[in-house]
């Protein structure tokens, strides 16, 4: 058995169209589906890059690994699936964005290329360890006003990473020792620009405008508004903006599919296909306005939610399971695929094989979880998905609590309503039962002040200012200063 793993980076569950979009167009994703098994309920276990990352890679919550935002990425410890796919005789290997640390880091992948790593193994210093209050992230705005047609670093990232992955799977993947390979790309992420082509697929009046968006309809919480003040978008933008920048997403929604198709057609060609295990997923989602909300740093299904599908032998096709699962999951099922037997060091992993699930043999409904603990957030969010209920614990301010199956559009918290108060007290019970959220949260703020002191203090990292707006590509991707790319 080989597996293919494959990642987007900030695709929202539902900007597909196997998963009842009507206007984003996925036309491989959608055929991957509908020859495998769809998960409508998966989760990543932090919405922001480095986090979700590191616990996917791991098997663990962040809090067990110590991943509380993008200036914490993995490291190598504890082991990763990759680790012990290598271990176990396969030939491990990534392509496209790891966002861990740096390359001299044993991450487990014997064979790293075109990797794309956190910006000077730090990151953001600014935006993730000043944390109350706030530091304003002007840079964040323009995000969604220059949009459009164009071709980006990150575009020609992709190019490069669905070039080597066909590469790869034409040239060494045929008479290759058995494979464990990471493919992972950074579309749809920011910045919202894409060949004209693309854009060209969504003019303006055909995209969805998001549900509760305009000021008089968001949702009030202290820790969203704290939000939507510290990256600039706590007013509304007009019209014409807000469709350019969907219309954009749509279009990298899009990108990114063809990309995946290439790899997929090369699988195929190779003929490696009857023996390889796929699983397509995407590290966190993308509000995409939802709530009066953008990009991710939520526990709304926009930003946590991610889409999951598996595809291969002994997969059943067509199925779709709705029981909740999480990234963390992936680990195990890696793992099973492989048939390797349980290391002692895996025994405090969080999740379960998908395989169960997806051949129908599992249909239990657990705890699902998720944490956040990075920019934008003046404290500790986390999630708790149990049944149909989504609990939303805020350290130190008032709850959320929604029935995704009365209310899968997340607008109507419960939290205050009596009617609640034992679903409340019970979901509350059984996220203290995975960590004591309010413990944890003043774990994240203790690392991330130790390593503020070690940066030089607050005044120090504040003059630090916006300096990127996102994680730069590898080098060779990058456009000379000189260069618009608009």
């Amino acid at each position: 058995m080989n597996v293919l793993v494959l990642m987007a980076d900030e695709h929202a569950r539902d900007a597909m169209g196997a998963y009842g979009h009507p206007v984003v167009r996925t036309p491989h994703l959608d055929a991957l589906a509908a020859r495998g098994t769809r998960f409508t309920n998966a989760y990543c276990a932090s919405p922001i890059c480095v986090p979700s990352r590191s616990s996917f890679a791991a098997g663990r919550y962040p809090h067990d690994i110590g991943s509380w935002d993008n200036t914490s990425p993995y490291l190598g410890t504890p082991r990763s699936w990759a680790h012990r796919a290598s271990e176990a005789g396969y030939r491990t290997l990534s392509i496209g964005k790891l966002h861990y640390r740096a390359e001299e880091d044993d991450t487990g992948f014997a064979e790293r290329r075109i990797p794309m790593h956190v910006v000077d193994g730090v990151g953001d210093l600014r935006g993730n360890l000043l944390r109350e209050p706030q530091p304003l992230r002007r840079i964040a705005r323009t995000k969604l006003i220059d949009v459009g047609a164009g071709e980006s670093e990150y575009n020609r990232y992709d190019n490069a990473i669905a070039d080597e992955a066909v590469a790869f799977l034409r040239d060494e993947a045929p008479g290759s020792q058995p494979w464990v390979a990471f493919v992972s790309f950074v579309a749809p992420h920011f910045p919202l620009i894409a060949p004209q082509r693309y854009i060209d697929m969504y003019p303006p009046e055909s995209v969805i405008l998001p549900k509760q968006y305009a000021l008089g309809e968001r949702p009030h919480h202290p820790v969203l508004d704290a939000l939507r003040v510290a990256f600039d978008v706590a007013d509304e933008f007009d019209e014409a903006t807000l469709r350019r920048a969907i219309g954009a997403y749509y279009a990298l929604c899009t990108f990114m599919d063809d990309r995946i198709g290439m790899v997929l057609d090369a699988l195929e060609a190779s003929g490696c296909a009857d023996d390889t295990l796929i699983l397509y997923t995407s590290d966190h989602g993308d509000q995409i306005g939802e709530h009066g909300l953008w990009w991710k740093y939520t526990m709304y299904e926009g930003s946590a939610a991610v889409p999951l599908i598996l595809a291969g032998p002994g997969v059943p096709a067509g199925a779709v399971v709705d029981a909740p699962v999480s990234l963390v999951d992936v680990y195990p099922t890696i793992t099973d695929a492989l048939q390797l037997p349980a290391a002692p060091d895996e025994a405090d992993l969080r999740g379960a094989s998908l395989l169960p699930f997806a051949r129908g043999k599992r249909a239990d409904v657990r705890p699902i979880f998720g944490e956040y603990h990075a920019m934008g957030s003046i404290t500790g969010m986390f999630m708790l998905r149990d049944g149909p209920y989504k609990f939303v614990y805020y350290a130190g301010y008032a709850p959320q609590l929604f029935d995704l199956a009365a209310d899968p559009g997340e607008l109507h918290d419960l939290a205050r309503e009596p009617a609640y108060a034992a679903i409340l007290a019970r979901c509350e019970a059984k996220l203290r039962d995975i960590g004591d959220p309010d413990a944890i949260d003043r774990q994240a703020k203790a690392h991330q002040g130790e390593l503020l002191e070690a940066a030089g203090g607050a005044a120090a990292v504040e003059a630090l200012g916006d300096k990127f707006a996102y994680s730069p590509a590898p080098a060779q991707f990058k456009y000379p200063a000189a260069v618009a790319v608009s």
